[in-house]
Parts: structure tokens; sequence; C-alpha cells
């Protein structure tokens, strides 16, 4: 039997049943525990936990819990950074039946408290990095039950500080595939944000999907640097128990700290972006070596959006396992992915739709044929039924089970996805579509400049215009023309920026990604040089 055949019986031979239309599964953690109890299940720079450990340390802090009234159905904020607190929390509320909500921590005290009560949450879990910010949530929200989660070194545990054990709580042995594991809002692009439903069932097929793209080995490492309040992080978090494999969690991400985990920690899959990834080479660039990684490192697995040409060929030549994903909350993570042997192949693509995953591609409310860009829709079990009480936006953007993702993309002859952009930073300028992230590839094709983001500017004569700011390499004397001069011989007459800025970072989010939506806040800072 191979390993993916190996894999996917021993995890569909799991006492699965059904019983009254509600799958059940034996708990991930519980499996592994009984299965592997001494295998090491997550280290960090403090400790290693073995699946028995985990499983007891969740256990215990569910009682805990449980004295502070959380229970089944329960809607409990996690404010913590990446780190053991965090982990323990979420296997915890697994225990109970209780609903995570994740709290972004780079949010400011206003939007933290409108998510709070918009998904009527009745308690707080932060840790010690955060208690200031939680004393404050608290003051304005007093009726929300606290508790800080805190590493004990002197026992290798997470503990509720001042809070006792229920030793009669209903700890669950079992998880419904159709519950809600958790809460999780959206970045807000396109508006407020929006509390995505991630059930089991959506984990355990995403789980199920990328194993069988990706390959599953049992002597894994998945080096897990993605914040967890992300559905990237997360979802490594839940993989971690259902493949019963160990993941390295750092809290932050460091360029030269990760790519020393790599050599050090014979670590074989890391999720990451494109900005993340450019960091990385470019400190490896810097140490004294070959600029490669050890060869036990599989699969790089990146997302956040569509990834430059140049870099993609970089990693060819450095024979970086590069495997292009696509997905978003929505879809819990992966939906699209590069497998490993088209990598090369099919350079620039994210892929094709993991095994329950459907895709298709909708222009003007016609599913639009091979290489015709339109909207990308996505169905299936991996995918949400609908925002946390919001009936309107479900209906707006889940019809018959699709989600209209709101990107733009196409897909080949072969069914491979392309991803273009966001369909809202698309910019129509003189009737053509011109998506900015064409416009950003051609400008980080050249080898000065290290950052670039693209925005519509409103314009008399075409409607809108695109403008760029670009990051150049410290010291770069290029100027405005040759770098405009550059990518005329790249991009059509209506696609090249009518001005480019010089900036010293561009914004991003807490998981990498660039907001475009921000850019044009740049110009005052930027209108202050001269443009470039």
């Amino acid at each position: 039997m191979n390993e993916i055949a190996a894999f996917t019986a021993n995890t569909l031979n799991t006492h699965t049943y059904t019983n009254t239309g509600t799958t059940l599964l034996p708990n991930w953690l519980k499996r592994c525990a009984e299965n592997t109890p001494r295998q090491v299940a997550v280290s960090t720079r403090e400790v290693s936990w073995t699946f028995a450990d985990l499983d007891q340390q969740a256990s215990e802090l569910a009682q805990q819990f449980a004295t502070l009234g959380i229970q089944e159905g329960s809607r409990v904020g996690v404010l913590a950074s990446n780190g053991l607190p965090f982990i323990a929390c979420v296997h915890a509320l697994m225990r109970l039946g209780a609903i995570l909500v994740p709290l972004n921590v780079r949010l400011t005290l206003d939007e933290q408290l409108w998510l709070l009560q918009d998904v009527r949450a009745m308690a707080l879990i932060t840790d010690e990095h955060y208690t200031i910010r939680a004393d404050e949530i608290t003051h304005h929200s007093p009726a929300l039950t606290r508790g800080t989660a805190v590493w004990d070194a002197s026992s290798d545990r997470v503990r509720l500080q001042g809070v006792a054990m229920s030793p009669t709580a209903p700890l669950r042995a079992e998880i419904d595939l159709s519950a809600i594991q958790s809460i999780m809002y959206t970045s807000g692009t396109t508006g407020m944000p929006k509390g995505v439903m991630v059930t089991y069932g959506m984990q355990w097929w995403n789980a199920l999907g990328s194993a069988l793209n990706l390959g599953h080995q049992p002597e894994d490492c998945w080096l897990l640097c993605m914040p967890l309040f992300h559905i990237g992080g997360l979802s490594i978090l839940i993989k971690n128990v259902i493949y019963g494999i160990r993941i390295a969690v750092y809290e932050k991400f460091d360029a030269q700290v990760i790519n020393q985990a790599l050599r050090e920690q014979q670590v074989t899959i890391i999720s990451v972006v494109t900005v993340m990834l450019q960091r990385m080479l470019a400190a490896l660039d810097a140490e004294q070596g070959d600029g490669r990684y050890p060869t036990w490192l599989r699969c790089v697995l990146l997302g956040g959006g569509p990834a430059p040409r140049t870099l993609l060929e970089d990693c060819a030549r450095r024979a970086v396992p590069v495997v292009q994903s696509y997905g978003l909350t929505e879809s819990c993570s992966q939906a699209v992915t590069l497998s490993p042997r088209d990598a090369l192949r099919k350079l620039g693509s994210a892929g094709r739709p993991l095994l329950p995953v459907q895709l298709r591609i909708m222009h003007e409310d016609v599913v639009a044929q091979p290489n015709q860009a339109g909207v990308i829709c996505l169905k299936g079990p991996s995918i949400t039924g609908g925002y946390d009480h919001r009936p309107e936006a479900t209906a707006s953007t889940i019809q018959d089970g699709w989600l209209a993702t709101g990107d733009i993309g196409y897909v080949d002859e072969e069914g491979y996805l392309y991803v273009l952009d966001r369909r809202s930073d698309l910019i129509i300028s003189g009737g053509e579509n011109v998506y900015p992230a064409e416009i950003e590839a051609a400008l980080l094709s050249h080898p000065e400049v290290i950052e670039a983001g693209v925005c519509g500017e409103a314009d008399a004569q075409w409607g809108q215009v695109p403008i760029a700011f670009v990051h150049l390499q410290a010291g770069s004397a290029l100027t405005m023309e040759a770098l405009l001069e550059y990518v005329s011989t790249r991009l059509a007459r209506f696609k090249q920026p009518r001005r480019i800025y010089l900036v010293a970072e561009l914004p991003r989010n807490s998981s990498g990604k660039l907001l475009r939506r921000e850019l044009n806040k740049l110009l005052p800072a930027a209108s202050t040089q001269e443009p470039m």
C-alpha cells in the first residue's frame, strides 16, 4: 500500500457513522494520542509536546474553561500570539464543543470590540502578551467572561490564572462534522468584516484534499509561522492532529530564523505568502552558502495572491519546491493547489482544484470558456455555508452551493487556474480591464524593485488610470523614466502606470497580503518626493 493509500485508509478507519444525518468522528487529537502517544506533536522554542501531552493539556484546560461557564455553543474570543496558549485553547474549546473566535492581534481596540459584539462572544481568553488590551476590552464590555492563559514552565502546561478545574465537565470524545469549529472574520476588503462559519467538516475535507494532492509522509514536519488568527495558520493546526504529524510553531516571521529552522528542524513543508518567501531568499543570499534549502524540504506552499513570475523562476533555478495555492477564509484555506509534478510545467498557475472542490469561472452570468477571465467560483464540502447572522451577504455570495469569491481568474484548456486579481481591485480604463497584479509583476521583474503596488486613480478622459508605488533596493538610482521605459516593453499602453511613486514600504495585512485599497493613502507622503 502506498503512502497516500495508507493515509486515506487510516483516516477513514475512524469508526465514522451516520446518525440522523450527523457524521461523527473520534476527536482527532485523542485518536493521535491513542495511536502515537510518544510522537512529538508540537515543538516551539520553549518546549515540545507529544500527542499524549497535548491531549492531556486540552482536557485539563477544557475543565478550567468549563468552570468559567464555557460550554457547547459558547462563542469564545481568543486574543493571543502564535504559541502554546493559543494551541491549547483551540483544542480545549473543541473538547467542550465551544466555538473559537480568533482575534487579529493587529486590530485596534475599537475594531476588536466591534468584532466581539458582532459575534456575540460570551468570553475572552488572552495570553500574557495581551493582558493590557484585555483590560481595555473588558472595561468597555464588562459582561464578557475573562480568562488569561499562561505558560507554566515548571509543569510544561498552559493554565488559566486563578481558575480551578471542573472535574465533571462534559468533555467530548467525538467531533460532529456539521458543527461550527470557528468563526473567522474576513479582512473586510470590500466593506465591514463578516464572520465566516468554519465547520469541522470543512477542516476535515480540506485536510484530506490537501494530503491527496501534496502527499502525506508520517515523518513530515510542517513549519507554522502564519498567524493562527488567520485560516492559513489555523488550518495547519488542524492538519497537525488529522495527519498525526509534527508542527514547528514560531511566534512571528523572521526570515533568518525561519531559514535556520528549515535546516535544523527537519522541516518538510512550510506555508508562506509571496513577501515572506522573497525575504527568505534575500536572507539566504546574504548567508555564505549555495543559496539552496535542504533536500528534505519537499514543499513550499505559496499563497496570498498571484506570485511574480520572476520569483517563481528564481525558485526554479534554486530548486526550491514552490507549490502555488489559491484559497480564502471561505474555502478553509487551500481550494486550488498546483501539484508538485506540475510546478515547472504550469509556472504561474495556482493549479487544479483539490479533490473535494469544484471550480468554475463565471463571465457575465455564463460559465466562461477556457482562457476567458471571470469571477472564480467554488463549491464543495470544504466551502463555507455562509456568514454568521448575515443572510443577505450569504445569499448574495453563495447560490446553489457555489461561492462567488470576488476574485478574477481563468482556467486554461487543461483546467488549471490562473488568478489575476480581486474584482474590487480591478481598474477599468477606457473600457479596458486592467489587472493591478499584471502591472505589479512587470514592475517586480526589474532587479532593483523589491515591492510594487498598483491601484486606480480617477481620470477625466479614461475613467481610471493605473498608478504605481514601488519600494527599491537600498542605494538604487533608478529613475521614473527608466522604469517606465522598462515596463513599456512588457505592458500594453493602457496598462502602463501613469505615475510611479517611491515609498519606504507598502501596506499589508497581518498575513502579508498587499492592501491595494490603502495605496492611495500613501499619496501625501509620496508626493513630498518627486514622482519616480
